[in-house]
C-alpha cells in the first residue's frame, strides 16, 4: 500500500524584505538582497514555496574589538582597525551576502565617538563595498536616538536595514527609517507577545510590514538556544497560520552570541579535554547558525569566515531539496 505524505496547507506567507538599492533605484549597491517570502516551514518544499534562500551577513565593527577570542580576531587580522577594509574583505574574500556594521564605538562606555566620525565610517564602508548594508547602533537608547537618525540620512537612498528598535525606543528610529527609505529591525527579548506588539507599534507609524524584520534575541548553542528556537518556531507557525503582525523575516545575531560562549572562547590550556579552541569556536558558531535555520532564520549575522563557509555550504545542500 502506498503511503501518502500528509502536507500542511498554510493560509499566509512571510513578507519579502529587500535590502540595498542599485544605481537604477537611487543607491550605489551592485545588487539588492531579498529574503523572506516563505509559504511554508523551513525547507519543507513540498508544503510551500521558499522563493529566497537564507542569507549571511558578516559583522564589522567601527572600532577594533577588545573582547574577541584571539582565534576570531586573527581571522580578520589588521583589518580590524579599518572598518572599510574589513567590510571589503567580507565581500570579496569571505563572500558575505551582506555587511552588518555595528557602531559599537558610539557607546558612552566605549569611545563615545561623535556623530561625524560615525557617519564617516558608514560612508567609507558604503564606498568600499557593493553589497547591501545592515547598520546597528551601540545598544544604548539615548545615544542611538542621537546618532541613528543622522546615519539614516547619510545613507539615504541605499535602502539599508537599520536597528535596533525596542519597545522603549522605537519612535525616533522608525520615523527616521521611514523618512529616508530604510527598513527596520524590531528587537524583542525572547517574547512572542512583545515581538507582535512592537511590530504593531511600528506599523502604526506607517512603516510598511514588508520593511520590518524581527530580532527575537537568540542564544548560543548551550546558552538558551532551545528557548529562542521555540519562540521563533511559535512565531513562524502563527505567521503562516494568518497572523500578519508576526509575518516578518527573522534576523539572528549568531556570531555575537556564539563567540561569548565559554566553549568557543576558552583556551585549550584551560580545558585540555575540549580540544583545539579554534575548531571549537568555528563549530559553535556554525552549529548555532544551522539550528536557527531550522527555526526559520532568514538573515544570519556571523563573524568567523570559516563558520560562514560551513553554513553557506549547509544552506546550499538544504536548498537542493527545492529541485
Amino acid at each position: 500500500m502506498a503511503i501518502e505524505l500528509v502536507k500542511e496547507k498554510w493560509a499566509n506567507a512571510v513578507h519579502t524584505l529587500t535590502i540595498g538599492a542599485t544605481k537604477e533605484e537611487g543607491g550605489t549597491r551592485g545588487s539588492a538582497v531579498k529574503c523572506g517570502g516563505e509559504e511554508g516551514l523551513p525547507f519543507l518544499f513540498s508544503e510551500g514555496r521558499i522563493p529566497y534562500r537564507p542569507v549571511i551577513a558578516m559583522e564589522v565593527l567601527d572600532v577594533a574589538p577588545d573582547d574577541w577570542a584571539p582565534t576570531l580576531s586573527s581571522a580578520i587580522g589588521s583589518r580590524l582597525n579599518n572598518p572599510a577594509d574589513w567590510a571589503l574583505a567580507c565581500e570579496k574574500e569571505f563572500k558575505a551576502d551582506l555587511i552588518c556594521l555595528r557602531l559599537a564605538g558610539a557607546h558612552p562606555d566605549a569611545q563615545n565617538k561623535p556623530a561625524d566620525e560615525l557617519i564617516k565610517t558608514v560612508k567609507d564602508v558604503l564606498k568600499a563595498t557593493t553589497i547591501p548594508l545592515i547598520i546597528i547602533g551601540c545598544g544604548e537608547d539615548k545615544r542611538d536616538n542621537e546618532i541613528l537618525p543622522q546615519v539614516c540620512q547619510a545613507a539615504k537612498g541605499e535602502r539599508v536595514l537599520i536597528g535596533e528598535a525596542t519597545q522603549g525606543n522605537y519612535k525616533t528610529l522608525t520615523a527616521s527609517a521611514l523618512a529616508d527609505g530604510h527598513s527596520i529591525i524590531a528587537q524583542s527579548p525572547i517574547d512572542i507577545n512583545i515581538a507582535k506588539q512592537l511590530n504593531i507599534l511600528i506599523g502604526d507609524m506607517a512603516m510598511p510590514q514588508e520593511r520590518i524584520v524581527i530580532n527575537p534575541t537568540v542564544g548560543a548553542l548551550g546558552y538558551g538556544l532551545e528557548y529562542a528556537y521555540s519562540i521563533m518556531e511559535r512565531a513562524r507557525l502563527a505567521a503562516l497560520s494568518g497572523d500578519k503582525m508576526l509575518s516578518m523575516p527573522f534576523i539572528c545575531f549568531v556570531g555575537y552570541e556564539a563567540w561569548k560562549a565559554k566553549e568557543a572562547k576558552a583556551l585549550r590550556e584551560e580545558f585540555p579535554a575540549w580540544g583545539n579552541q579554534l575548531e571549537r569556536g568555528i563549530i559553535w558558531e556554525a552549529l548555532t547558525s544551522t539550528a536557527f535555520l531550522q527555526a526559520g532564520a532568514d538573515i544570519l549575522v556571523m563573524r568567523h569566515p570559516k563558520s560562514v563557509d560551513l553554513v553557506r555550504n549547509h544552506i546550499n545542500e538544504l536548498m537542493k531539496g527545492q529541485g
